[in-house]
């Protein structure tokens, strides 16, 4: 990967033609550009032939605000520049899109809501690696071409016509809106068309996962046992073996519709359900009278059923953990962060969404009552196993991820279990605790970008 950045200047029309770029004598030494002649201009679909002007004393390059027009380029900036002399092409870039599901322009200050300040911080994050982002929904995707309706923030958001970007993250957050005809076919066209790198290109279902990765022998000791839901036979099968079970939707995020089935002491059965103010408690004399209770939530939503797990606890609130794992600039996965999370009182899940807090993994682990031997192997074991994983869905899931949020739970002997893959991991709960301008979740995700881009 180039590690050369160029200062790029927009010059007034009068002065310098669209077809003409003046580039400084530094920067075509160190990337080995003649002196004379044309080369191609490439910014993410942007090509343009341009001739170029020597300028010796400078390390810059000028181009006209016509062609900065064409690219999106604002009056001064910094881009990551590589020369190919087979092609005769100057690339410049990486240019990033990030696909978002909607825009507020009517509410700049929260245009794209509550992932709002990570968009501006990622744009910060690209100002300082060289590198060009913008943001569009799929409401942009009606057109054909090489440009793209986007939002860029420079001093403000601005809505502007871009090229289609080198490398797309999709950050989309409903699979109806991703599995749309118009998304899929944009997708699957500039792929072909530019060769556009696409990543974490589609949401996860638990029930995938765990059958994916059951094909590992490695991985199975992570994995609780899970089933399809499909019926009475295989809930009662499963509360046979064990003292509680999770019924999750295959579909399910932030904690919403888990259900948690366990036996009583006096005999029947206890049912608890997540609601947003806390948990739902509810008796049933036998099994079978419970499952009609909750069949009719089958019918519309598929579940799957997980044997229960005696989690760590702190203060009698169940304890697991985040962690953040992504591909680096060598396109290797690596583990960025690792939180733990402690439900929230009166709930059996540890989602921030539903109350719960954070801590880092130290904190936690010291504070449980772990056994004393195993309270600093698990430290070095829990991101083994996050890494383990993420190679495991790369491996056996048919898709492009770059950045997956895997929950990792450990029981009272301190043995580790996966509870969950996420693909479109929170910009807002998977970080270190401090207060970073520009998180290494960002940072990380430009080096993945450059990686895919070449630049």
């Amino acid at each position: 990967m180039s590690q050369f950045k160029i200062p790029v200047h927009t010059v007034h029309s009068g002065i310098l033609q669209e077809n003409a770029i003046m580039l400084g004598g530094r920067s075509m030494k160190r990337l080995k550009i003649p002196a004379h002649g044309t080369l191609q201009l490439a910014f993410g679909s942007f090509r343009q032939e341009v001739t170029i002007i020597p300028a010796p004393k400078s390390d810059s390059l000028r181009v006209s605000e016509e062609l900065a027009r064409r690219t999106g380029w604002k009056h001064r900036q910094t881009l990551n520049a590589s020369y190919s002399s087979i092609s005769r092409t100057l690339r410049l870039g990486p240019l990033i899109g990030v696909l978002v599901s909607r825009d507020h322009p009517d509410n700049l200050d929260r245009l794209f809501g509550p992932i709002t300040m990570f968009c501006r911080e990622l744009t910060n994050a690209c100002h300082a690696q060289g590198a060009y982002v913008y943001f569009f929904t799929p409401e942009a995707l009606d057109t054909s071409g090489s440009s793209i309706q986007g939002w860029v923030y420079n001093e403000g958001w601005r809505k502007m016509s871009l090229p289609i970007a080198d490398v797309i993250n999709n950050r989309l957050t409903t699979r109806k809106v991703e599995n749309k005809p118009s998304v899929q076919h944009f997708l699957a066209d500039v792929k072909s068309r530019y060769g556009t790198h696409f990543f974490n290109e589609k949401f996860l279902d638990k029930t995938e996962v765990f059958e994916a990765l059951s094909q590992d022998p490695t991985l199975k000791r992570y994995l609780p046992e899970s089933h399809a839901l499909n019926g009475f036979a295989v809930v009662k099968k499963m509360c046979s073996q064990y003292p509680s079970v999770f019924l999750k939707p295959v579909r399910g995020s932030l904690g919403k519709g888990i259900l948690r089935i366990s036996k009583e002491e006096g005999g029947g059965y206890r049912l608890l359900s997540t609601t947003s103010i806390g948990t739902r408690k509810q008796s049933y004399p036998t099994l079978a009278k419970l499952y009609q209770s909750i069949a009719p939530k089958m019918k519309t939503t598929r579940y799957q059923i997980q044997q229960g797990l005696p989690l760590m606890e702190l203060g009698r609130r169940p304890v697991d953990f985040r962690a953040l794992v992504q591909k680096n600039g060598t396109g290797k996965w690596g583990v960025t962060s690792i939180v733990a999370r402690t439900a929230g009182s009166n709930h059996f899940v540890s989602n921030l969404a539903r109350g719960g807090s954070l801590s880092t993994v130290r904190e936690a682990v010291s504070k449980s009552s772990l056994p004393p031997g195993t309270k600093d192997s698990v430290q070095l074991q829990l991101p083994r196993a996050a890494l383990a994983i993420a190679r495991g869905v790369e491996t056996f899931i048919p898709a492009h991820f770059g950045e997956l949020g895997i929950d990792l739970a450990l029981d009272q002997s301190g043995r580790i279990w996966l509870l969950e893959v996420n693909s479109k991991p929170s910009k807002n709960d998977n970080t270190p605790l401090n207060d970073q301008k520009i998180r290494p979740s960002v940072k990380q995700m430009i080096l993945y970008c450059r990686y895919l881009a070449g630049l």
